[in-house]
């Protein structure tokens, strides 16, 4: 079963982000749970998207110990990477993520992700996005196709083609 987290501060489109992950992971025929958490500030404050899948039923709705943490902001990093453990994933927003946690984990990714929504799609507001990409590429925890399509479903018309183009960046920027 893959455990998810998706951490940072409230407007960063995190909660729809975990939503989109958990949509795709049902186009590609498998269980997911979504839940979600935020501070009482809402926007600027920390919150969490958590997604879990699995092939099989998943007997209990909330996360474990997570396999995935992808932390956009210093806050998130320090609040939510507490019980990952260390043959986790940890993915970083570069920009906001200047101070690693002191546990050592095996996989580390520091992905310049809301600096290149800006540079290359004019506005942060597609950082989430262009995670998802990072994460399916490092992953592998949901095809490309669905992930296209659930992204596709949930954003608003007419941005099709720039959301797209963030999914693909994120896949890009994964070596």
């Amino acid at each position: 079963m893959q455990q998810l987290r998706l951490s940072g501060t409230g407007g960063q489109g995190l909660i729809l982000g975990g939503i989109i992950l958990a949509e795709a992971a049902l186009m590609d025929g498998k269980n997911a749970i979504q839940s979600q958490s935020y501070g009482p500030e809402a926007r600027g404050g920390s919150s969490k998207s958590e997604v879990l899948i699995s092939d099989k039923v998943i007997r209990y709705p909330k996360i474990t110990v997570p396999n995935v943490v992808l932390a956009m902001s210093q806050e998130a990093c320090k609040k939510y990477t507490v019980d990952l453990p260390e043959e986790g994933i940890l993915i970083t927003d570069s920009l906001f993520v200047e101070k690693l946690p002191e546990k050592k984990y095996s996989k580390v990714y520091e992905l310049p992700i809301t600096h290149t929504a800006q540079e290359e799609l004019g506005k942060a507001l597609f950082a989430n996005i262009i995670a998802l990409g990072a994460i399916a590429k490092i992953t592998g925890v949901v095809t490309v196709e669905s992930l296209t399509k659930a992204v596709l479903s949930k954003v608003p018309k007419g941005t099709e083609a720039i959301n797209e183009k963030a999914l693909q960046l994120g896949m890009d920027m994964v070596k």
